[in-house]
């Protein structure tokens, strides 16, 4: 009898810290499980020691320039996910902060938010403890659309609904690996524009 391989087993496979999974013969993937696995770049093993590790083209990103800013609470995960983006390719401004002494949030906000709010670079990812006051921060400068991601869904959603332009994740709420995958989904996912673009349009009147 064949095994079913579902998402929830990879959830599993990632809360347990591993980023592989042995596929053995019998074993049969949902589809659901090969979309997480693509998310979350787990590499698959068929138990030697070879791997494969599902790679995203560099086409599927809809950013190449990214301004990353923490505050203390924020810097250790900043610095893991900078190494992350770098290795998909890229360009990567630090902001700061860059140690783990006590700072305000809101100066880092602000400096990542107006680098693309002056159209120097294309997105900005913040990190503070909960992921909720540097967004509220970044979101009184003109033009920012700043959004606070907790899963998948609502990455997804704050690109092809909202067309977002700065990610804020809590970095006491959320383990590295969901934080990966929750950026991977947002860094791949187009604005649909449409309806879409009706209703932000709506919102830049009021910053007039």
């Amino acid at each position: 009898m064949k095994k079913l391989i579902t998402e929830q087993d990879i959830l599993n496979l990632l809360k347990s810290g591993s980023t592989i999974f042995v596929k053995e013969k019998d074993m049969v993937l949902t589809p659901l499980a090969l979309d997480r696995i693509k998310i979350a770049g787990i590499m698959i093993s068929d138990g030697t020691t070879q791997t494969t590790r599902p790679v995203s083209s560099v086409n599927d990103y809809q950013f190449k320039s990214i301004v990353v800013g923490s505050d203390h609470t924020g810097f250790s995960v900043k610095k893991e996910i900078i190494g992350y983006l770098q290795k998909e390719g890229f360009i990567v401004t630090d902001i700061g902060c860059y140690s783990e002494e006590s700072c305000d949030y809101p100066d880092f906000a602000i400096a990542a938010a107006q680098k693309v709010q002056k159209k120097e670079i294309e997105l900005a990812l913040l990190f503070d403890a909960t992921g909720i006051p540097s967004a509220i921060t970044a979101n009184k400068l003109k033009g920012i659309r700043a959004v606070t991601l907790y899963n998948e869904f609502s990455a997804k959603s704050a690109r092809s609904h909202n067309n977002a332009n700065v990610a804020v994740l809590g970095a006491k709420t959320l383990g590295i690996e969901t934080i990966k995958s929750i950026l991977h989904t947002f860094l791949t996912t187009a604005f649909e524009g449409g309806r879409h673009q009706k209703r932000l349009d709506k919102i830049h009147l009021l910053e007039k």
